[in-house]
């Protein structure tokens, strides 16, 4: 009994605590952590880039954002050196707009 004690122990304690790294959520990173540019928290497009659900380039593609959007940094999540991904959300007027479009996703920089 007390061996199967301990094992449910062991199993709930690594499921509550190992997903905090994720991107997903839990633990939010600090935007100069990566070096993020200038620790901006709006950024401005200047070229047509593409919004995924989650940040890896074989996620689904969710929309294509147009040149001018304005975007909110929620996040950035480091997968290497070279890639780096954030989470933004588009800006919008949440009393016009419509409330089923997408308007959070990640972008790769």
């Amino acid at each position: 009994m007390i061996n199967n004690f301990l094992k449910n122990f062991c199993l709930i304690t690594f499921a509550l605590i190992a997903p905090i790294t994720l991107p997903a959520g839990g633990i939010q990173k600090e935007l100069n952590q990566n070096k993020f540019p200038f620790n901006t928290k709006e950024i401005i497009l200047s070229s047509n880039t593409s919004l995924y659900s989650c940040p890896e380039i074989q996620a689904k593609e969710l929309l294509v954002i147009d040149v001018g959007t304005t975007l909110s940094v929620l996040r950035n999540w480091k997968v290497s050196e070279n890639e780096i991904w954030v989470r933004v959300e588009i800006a919008s007027n949440k009393l016009l707009d419509n409330p089923n479009k997408i308007r959070k996703g990640w972008i790769k920089m």
